[in-house]
């Protein structure tokens, strides 16, 4: 019988090093501030700020492979160079431009680190405890997300950006430091020459239903969290704190105490209820939107809480139970490529999401808008419950 997996010093270092790494990456949350801050405009921020999900979805698939052929390690720590070089650069950056390609730097970054750390961690867990491993790997990532933004907008207000842009570089290289101290893990094997290069770079997985639920988790992932804030400020909301806490307290809160239902019951068991209350959350913001405007005296933010907890608490176990179930039967020398494809299908959503739904909040607001994505969620939860699972015995 295999140890648990928090004793597993490799799987806790790696852990650790992805929340170092991801709370680099966080402090560009506030990236849109210093762009239109030096005159930038509403369509420069979404360049520069979209230009990392582009590169991502097209270095993953490719990095992949080589993720598997030449081992995890090599490209954590290229990822986490890439990531630290970025953020040396936007000290020095005043140009739109040169912060575009820094964002194209994080991108190709991120990818390199990601799908090989992840890979790292599946190597290291059991499928009899995958689900809850990765959960509380994702866990690491969360903090990241919440503590980042606070203390970055501690540090601009105090001090301007620049000092912001150092403490990124600082994670970056202590991420970089952990991860030179990682175990080196299963070695490289050849990549592979048989089968066409649809097959090799993993985008048959495409074609299963997985992949596709997993798209519509990522669209009402991103969606949520691009139109959230003006929506807010459009009911004359002033603070969408709560929403964040309630999201990132129960996201959090589910992988810790009911991750382990990935395992216990089976990844279609925790996927199917977790798409429906996503779902749900999005179907509160429609009716939100419908019942109210700026002049109601309905009570907004109890309402966007709820919310929060909803999508929180489906984010926390549609993430890793999505993970494990495409990642179970994949052979060892594939999981970089599989995971690599499973990451850029949720970006996919992600970007597809904030691009779309923006013409479409412009054309008909922000209620039918809700009511549209609810829908397309819904298609999606139902889609999930023909999954099955696919954990071997």
């Amino acid at each position: 019988m295999s140890p648990p997996i928090l004793a597993d010093k490799a799987f806790v270092r790696a852990t650790i090093t992805n929340f170092f790494f991801f709370f680099s990456l966080n402090c560009f949350i506030l990236l849109p501030l210093y762009i239109e801050g030096i005159g930038g405009t509403e369509i420069e921020i979404g360049v520069v700020m979209g230009v990392y999900n582009a590169v991502g979805i097209l270095c993953q698939p490719l990095v992949g492979p080589l993720v598997d052929a030449f081992g995890r390690r090599p490209f954590m720590l290229v990822g986490a160079g890439l990531v630290t070089v970025a953020a040396l650069l936007a000290t020095a950056a005043p140009s739109i431009p040169m912060l575009a390609f820094v964002r194209g730097l994080q991108g190709v970054g991120f990818s390199a680190f990601f799908v090989a750390n992840y890979s790292y961690v599946l190597d290291r867990t059991p499928p009899a405890r995958r689900g809850w491993a990765l959960g509380i790997y994702g866990v690491a990532g969360l903090v990241a997300t919440a503590v980042a933004p606070l203390i970055g907008e501690r540090m601009v207000r105090r001090m301007g950006f620049r000092p912001l842009f150092f403490l990124a570089t600082t994670m970056a290289v202590v991420a970089a430091g952990y991860v030179w101290s990682l175990p080196r893990g299963r070695p490289g094997s050849p990549l592979p020459v048989a089968g066409s290069l649809w097959e090799r770079g993993g985008l048959d997985e495409l074609r299963h239903r997985h992949m596709a639920v997993t798209l519509f988790f990522g669209l009402g992932a991103g969606t949520i969290f691009v139109f959230l804030p003006t929506f807010a400020d459009s009911l004359g909301v002033e603070t969408l704190a709560l929403f964040y806490t309630a999201f990132a307290v129960a996201a959090i809160g589910v992988r810790v105490f009911g991750g382990r239902l990935i395992d216990t019951h089976g990844r279609r068991a925790v996927i199917v209820p977790s798409m429906f209350v996503q779902t749900g959350a999005t179907a509160l913001l429609a009716l939100l939107g419908f019942l109210v405007s700026r002049t109601s005296l309905t009570p907004v933010v109890p309402v966007l809480f709820v919310a929060g907890l909803m999508s929180g608490s489906a984010h926390g176990l549609l993430y890793p139970g999505l993970a494990a179930l495409v990642t179970d039967h994949a052979p060892e020398t594939r999981r970089g490529v599989i995971v690599a494809m499973f990451s850029a299908v949720f970006l996919v959503g992600q970007t597809v999401g904030s691009f779309a739904f923006g013409y479409i909040t412009h054309a008909i607001g922000y209620a039918f808008m809700w009511t549209m994505l609810a829908s397309l969620l819904l298609l999606g939860a139902a889609l999930s419950m023909s999954l099955t699972d696919r954990r071997a015995p």
